[in-house]
């Protein structure tokens, strides 16, 4: 996907400290006091425009959300979405790339993580780009509870069979795995701007719910 540049954004990021940080890495282990409670804390990895991660925070007050996004030009958008929607107070957003989590998050710290329509890298020698790849599931694992869940959709087949075999061989209990989300759609679904695009044109969306075995 080519990234229209918003050579704005940056400005207007910075003008909304409350709802997009700009250095998340010092809230190590300070989440929850950000926040003000300790209730569960998940995170969406690649937020994207934010649709998911907003609709996610409005729909469950009880939950932190947290989205992730490496592109400026991407999240300057789910930083307008979120405050059209109010800046949810159980919601934050920053930008940074997913191989920083260890430094952003303390130990169990996280109790759940999204991985909605991720770059599915398809050539054999970018597997370790893969968000699902091992090198990435160890920073999750590392981030969340014991026995925390990683739940993932997408409309890529073949990184949806990569993930199962991933995730598998990792050891973790795969749960609720679905090749057709949409043909018995759960009420509580909050779907993506990417999914309600390829849903829309007849596009199965796979789905899965997976779980550490660290418990």
């Amino acid at each position: 996907m080519r990234l229209r540049n918003k050579p704005w954004a940056r400005d207007y990021m910075a003008e909304h400290p409350d709802i997009l940080l700009a250095e998340p890495e010092k809230m190590n282990n300070g989440w929850h006091d950000l926040f003000g409670n300790n209730h569960p804390i998940h995170i969406e990895v690649g937020t994207g425009m934010g649709q998911f991660i907003i609709g996610m925070a409005i729909a469950n007050p009880d939950i932190n959300y947290i989205g992730i996004e490496h592109f400026d030009n991407v999240i300057v958008s789910a930083l307008e979405k979120a405050i059209e929607a109010g800046k949810p107070s159980n919601l934050r957003l920053f930008r940074a790339n997913g191989m920083d989590l260890a430094n952003i998050f303390h130990k169990g710290e996280i109790d759940r993580v999204y991985l909605n329509f991720s770059d599915p890298w398809p050539k054999k020698r970018n597997a370790k780009r893969r968000l699902t790849h091992e090198t990435f599931l160890k920073l999750y694992e590392t981030v969340l509870i014991a026995g925390g869940e990683i739940h993932f959709k997408t409309d890529n087949r073949s990184l949806f069979e990569y993930s199962l075999v991933s995730l598998s061989d990792y050891g973790m209990k795969l749960k609720d795995v679905s090749l057709d989300l949409h043909a018995q759609m759960p009420e509580d679904n909050i779907m993506t701007e990417y999914e309600e695009k390829f849903s829309a044109k007849g596009q199965p969306i796979y789905r899965l719910e997976a779980q550490f075995n660290n418990l």
